[in-house]
Formats: structure tokens, sequence, C-alpha cells
């Protein structure tokens, strides 16, 4: 056969899979299909040159090793804020409804209970499958992702595009699969099997089993050749070849409109009117047991693009989608009292002190109350017995009263007065906040977020330390930090001279951070780590250009909506702000890209192909983020817990329970003096607890 014979077969055969494994109507009999399958592979074996990139015969895997490097992902990957009750997801539609004039609509798609993924194509070949990672940095598991029917190889169009899916397994294939497993490799549920598969180190094993892929949002490269909104993102996801949930629902003002949409996209789906959600929810809480497949809740989407990129995204989520989930583990305690805390934004956040409970692996004595309009629909008084849920299974929160005081407490409310400074709090939609910048507990909360390990790292800082220094005047603003005559604090009760040396040290270090890190340190609402990299990278990477930027230029730069957009002009327009950014330039602080030293890799074959976790103090690398950095410099990764891909743990003094977890799992564990010598550091190099390296 000569290529474009082989081209032929090979077009054929992505047909026949794309209608067994996406449209579920095979057009020729299984027999056929191995035939010309069989044809195909003994083609390409006489002849390699014949093999192209979207062959079927890649699904088959490899029994070659896979080592899932990580790779940054180039598309927001964050989570959804959540909903335990239809009464938040009401609020939601009410909320962006009034917004928008009624000018809006939403599609709600079963969240699957699988793995997130991220595929990339260009050109229309599928280059990458990237696991959601962190959000930021991901896990290239392409090889196995092939394996999987349902994932197109090619496209029908030559695009360049990113799309987000979840993969899964379905319940009849999880129970087949797991009954004839051995004991020990039996997984807990469906979904942990899918995630063991998509890391099987042989792509050969992940294709015995049987996942499947619905692919739910897609992100075109080229901008200009996005959709108006995502009835016809996933009309357009189908048309490519991808496989997209069919049981989705589509919500508009009224129930002919929303059929009317649909049809016109040309998409199935139950069409409801805003006023049926509540009947949905049920609806699809009921259907959830007979489901081929495991969901643990329902996503709503705002349908419109455009309102979409007017909201944008917080750190954790975009603001415009929310999760509604089935059930979260709960217990039942007693309130014993309410504290308010006060924020360094200044939002007052009420929370409940709590008779201790266990719940979900620990115990619970303090519980989020979010504000007084919470505390009123609740009816909440001090003394009633309520229950309390750990939403996503982290933030613990009041959920209900069970049983009323028997002492006749009232309804609590917050006093309007500021706990820190007396201020008379100011409302602001829901919230209370205290409008005095100089209140205590604001000026020490920005100072703590500033210096904290995810921002400055300036870890002989701490939260108390800094509260010290407050209450001994020598901390006010920002700039403080780097101005402070700690050495006056020597002699005083818990400050020696090691202890001062290393604060002065931690310090001075904290200057050479990236510009990056200074612009989501210095606090400004929701611009985090990501909306800074964003930023940066859309051209604001100076401190000038952001002081004159305006609304439209600031809209270009990802993750970036029209809140966060008002929320950094507002910031900038500040005299204060402005006057802290003058004091922390003069002071040496990287204020703009250009002043950012740029580390070279130093390959090291100590530190190939390695995975390293640090824990504990140590003497020479204080901030530990400086032995993060030189493992990094040299080809080595870095994680934040010790697992079953970790090759090293560097322990310094205090380690903790991650020694305990590289002992059980058999990794390596490295003193800080041989990791010196690895570093190519001896003894007599060190000068001063510094290294000369540095």
């Amino acid at each position: 056969m000569n290529k474009r014979e082989v081209r032929q077969l090979v077009d054929k055969l992505l047909e026949y899979q794309k209608a067994y494994y996406v449209d579920a109507h095979p057009l020729v009999s299984d027999l056929e299909y191995d035939r010309l399958f069989d044809e195909l592979k003994r083609i390409e074996k006489s002849d390699p040159s014949l093999v192209f990139p979207d062959s079927p015969t890649l699904r088959v895997g490899s029994d070659l090793s896979n080592d899932f490097p990580e790779v940054r992902h180039t598309i927001p990957v964050l989570s959804l804020d959540k909903a335990y009750k239809a009464d938040e997801v009401l609020s939601f539609f009410d909320k962006n409804i009034k917004k928008e004039n009624n000018l809006l609509s939403f599609v709600a798609e079963e969240k699957i209970d699988g793995i997130s993924m991220v595929l990339y194509y260009e050109n229309g070949l599928l280059v990458r499958a990237v696991t959601r990672g962190n959000g930021e940095v991901g896990n290239d598991v392409t090889s196995n992702v092939r394996t999987i029917g349902s994932v197109p190889l090619r496209l029908s169009e030559d695009i360049s595009i990113a799309v987000r899916g979840e993969v899964f397994i379905r319940k009849e294939d999880f129970i087949r699969i797991n009954k004839n497993l051995p004991e020990e490799e039996k997984s807990a549920n469906a979904r942990n099997l899918a995630a063991g598969t998509i890391r099987r180190q042989k792509s050969e094993e992940a294709k015995l089993v049987p996942l499947d892929i619905f692919c739910y949002e897609g992100f075109w490269q080229n901008e200009d050749e996005g959709l108006s909104d995502h009835l016809h993102i996933l009309k357009k996801l189908k048309d490519l070849g991808f496989k997209v949930d069919p049981d989705l629902a589509f919500f508009a003002s009224t129930r002919e409109k929303a059929e009317n949409m649909l049809s016109e996209v040309g998409l199935s789906g139950d069409a409801y009117s805003f006023d049926d959600m509540e009947t949905y929810i049920r609806k699809k809480t009921e259907e959830r047991k007979d489901l081929e497949y495991e969901i643990d809740g329902l996503v709503f989407k705002i349908n419109e693009i455009a309102v979409r990129n007017r909201l944008g995204y917080t750190e954790h989520h975009p603001r415009w989608a929310i999760a509604y989930k089935f059930e979260s583990p709960e217990a039942v305690t007693k309130l014993l009292g309410i504290t308010v805390q006060v924020g360094r934004t200044g939002r007052i956040t009420p929370v409940a002190e709590l008779q201790p409970v266990f719940l979900a692996g620990t115990t619970i004595k303090r519980a989020t109350l979010h504000n007084q309009e919470y505390i009123d629909s609740l009816e909440l008084a001090l003394g009633d017995t309520v229950s309390i849920v750990r939403r996503g299974d982290v933030i613990p929160q009041v959920e209900d009263v069970i049983e009323k005081n028997e002492l006749g407490n009232n309804t609590y409310k917050i006093q309007h007065t500021c706990p820190s400074c007396s201020s008379q709090l100011k409302e602001e939609g829901a919230h209370l906040f205290c409008p005095n910048r100089d209140c205590p507990d604001q000026v020490v909360g920005r100072l703590v977020f500033f210096s904290s390990r995810t921002q400055m790292d300036i870890e002989t800082l701490g939260p108390k330390t800094i509260r010290e220094l407050y209450e001994r005047g020598m901390l006010r603003e920002i700039p403080d930090i780097y101005e402070a005559r700690y050495e006056t604090l020597i002699g005083e009760p818990g400050y020696g001279e090691k202890t001062v040396s290393a604060i002065i040290k931690g310090v001075e270090e904290s200057k050479n951070r990236p510009f990056k890190v200074l612009l989501s340190s210095i606090g400004i609402n929701d611009i985090g780590k990501m909306a800074s990299s964003c930023l940066v990278e859309a051209g604001f990477d100076s401190f000038e250009k952001l002081k004159s930027a305006t609304k439209e230029d600031l809209l270009k730069a990802k993750a970036i909506g029209e809140q966060s957009a008002n929320r950094i002009i507002s910031f900038f327009s500040d005299a204060k702000v402005l006057e802290m950014i003058d004091k922390l330039e003069a002071l040496g602080l990287h204020t703009s890209s250009e002043m950012d030293q740029e580390e070279k890799i130093i390959p090291d074959e100590n530190f190939k192909d390695t995975l390293w976790c640090v824990s504990g103090s140590f003497e020479h690398f204080n901030p530990r983020t400086k032995a993060l950095e030189e493992i990094e410099r040299r080809g080595g990764r870095t994680g934040s817990s010790v697992t079953g891909k970790t090759t090293h743990l560097l322990l310094g003094t205090g380690g903790g329970s991650k020694k305990e977890t590289a002992l059980r799992l058999g990794v390596k564990i490295v003193s800080e003096e041989e990791f010196l010598a690895l570093l190519g550091m001896k003894n007599e190099e060190k000068k001063e607890g510094q290294l000369s390296l540095f």
C-alpha cells in the first residue's frame, strides 16, 4: 500500500471508532473492524514510515514505562464554587439574572465522579493529555489517555484547542473488574479505579480497563474562533468528534424559550424555566442511583460567554459556575459561643465556637457562619443544637438548627462596632466591613499574609512574631518589615541573638522574590498567584504599568474579569498604596520583572529523574524554599508531600510525620549534610551559616 491508501484506511478506522465509542452506533461488525485493524498493524510493522500520528493502533498502548512528566497548563484549570442546598443554587441564579436584566440562560450538566483531564490539540492532532494537578501544573498522561476509545486522536477540523473533560468508568465495568482483582489491589470505588488506570506505568495495561470520557469545555487557541455561548461550544465539541454528556438541562426565562434554544443549536436535553430549578435537582437526585456511571452532583453554568468574561475568576473558581453537591459529611453538636474575626481586607466573619465533635477524621471546635444574613436565615442563637458539615470535606460550617436552646436566647446579632478598633462597621452587600485601614487586626492580617510561606516566604516572621512586633510598635505597614531595627530586640524574652539574626536574614533574602510573587503578596483582593502570573504574561510586568492600566487593558489578561480589573484600578488609585510601592522600590524589592534574576538550570546527574520532598528546619536553608530552589535548578522536581513517586526526602530538624511515611514507602531520606555533599559543597566552604553558592 502507498501512503495515500494507508491514510484512507486510517480514516476509515477512525470513523468506525467514533461511531462505536462516541455515537454508540457501530457501522461495521466487530469481525470486520478487527480485520481492517490487523491489516493496518501488519502494514505499519512492515514499513514504520507509514505510521500516522493519529493511527488507531496507538490506542493499543505500549509496554514501555511512563514517567508522567509535569506540564504547565495554558488555560485556567480551577475548581468550582460549591452549593449543598437548592437555595444556594437559586441564589446564584437570582443574583446573576438580576444583574443581566433577565437576559440570561443556564446550562446544567451532571458532575461526573471521575478524573479531570485537559486534552490539548494542535492543528487537529492530540498532542497532550494532562491531569488537573494543582490547577497550574499537571501530569502528562497522553500515552494512557490515547487508549480511551472515545478520545479523538484527530479532530474533524485542523484547529488548535484545549478541551476539559472527565474520565470515568461505568458502574458495571467497575464491579466486574474489581471483583476479579486480588484483595490488595481492589479499589474502594469507580473513581479510584479510573484514577489508578490513568496512572498505570504501562499503557498496554491501561488499555485493558474500559475508561470513557465526557467533555464539557473548549478553549480555542485563536480567540476569534471562540463561540458566543456554552450550548454552541458543546455542539461544536460534538461536531469535532468529542463525546459530551447527553443528559444536560437548559434553563431560560420560559420553558418554551429553552426548548427553542436547544432546538436551534441541535442538542438533545431537558428544557426548563428558571422556576423549575428545584424540580430538576430533585429529579436528578432520584435518578442518580440508576445511572450507568457515578455522579456526585450537578454543575450549573451561565450560558453566555460574554457574561462569563465580565464575571471572570477568583483565585480558586470561575464566578460564572457553581457545583451542587448531593451530600456532605455531617455531625451534631452545641453552639457554645460566637466570636467575630476581622480579616486583612476588613471583612467581618462570625465564627461558631462549638462543643468539640468528631467529623470526617478530625475534631471540630469551630465553624464558619459567613455573615449576619446567614445567621438570620438559621435563626441561630447561643446554646442551640446544630448540625455541621465540612464543605468539600475541608471547611466546617454550621448547616442547620436541630433543636433550639432552653435558655431563651434570641437570634444572635453581630455588634456593629469593630471588635479590634471599635470603628463603626459598614455594610457592603451581605457582609460587614471595618472601614479603618489602620485597624490592628487588618494591619496584622496584611503583614501575616505578606510574610506567609505561600507569599514572600519570610519563615522567621510567623503570625505570633508579627503580632508581638505590632504590639511593640515596630510594624505598622509592609515596608516596616524591611525598615525595622530588629537588633534592638536582642535580650528581650524570646529574642536571643540567634533568633534575631534569623529574622534579619529571612527579611533580607525575601527582597529577591520575583515581581509576580511581590504582586500577589501586597494584598489586592482576588489577585493571587495565578492572576499575578497572568498579568505579568499579559505585559503588566511592573507596578508602573499597573498604575496606568485601564480596565480595557486589564481585561485582555487571562483570568482577569471585570470585578478583578476594577479592584486592581481601585488599589493603585490609593495614595497610601502608591507610597508603599515607592518605599518597597527604594528598599530594593523587585517592583518589575526586569529586576528578577533568572536562575539557570544546572544539569546534575545527582538530581536527574528525582522527586524531592523537604521537611523540617535547616541551618543553611532558611527558609527551606532555598533547598527547593537548588533541587529545581539542578533538574530535580519537588513536591509538597511524600507519595509513592517521591524518590528523596530532605529531612531537617522536626520533620514530623513525613519521615514515617518515607520509611514506610522506602523513600531515601537525606540529611542536610548529605544534601550539601550532593550540591558539591564541603564543610570548609560554609561561611557564617550561609553557603557561598548563594
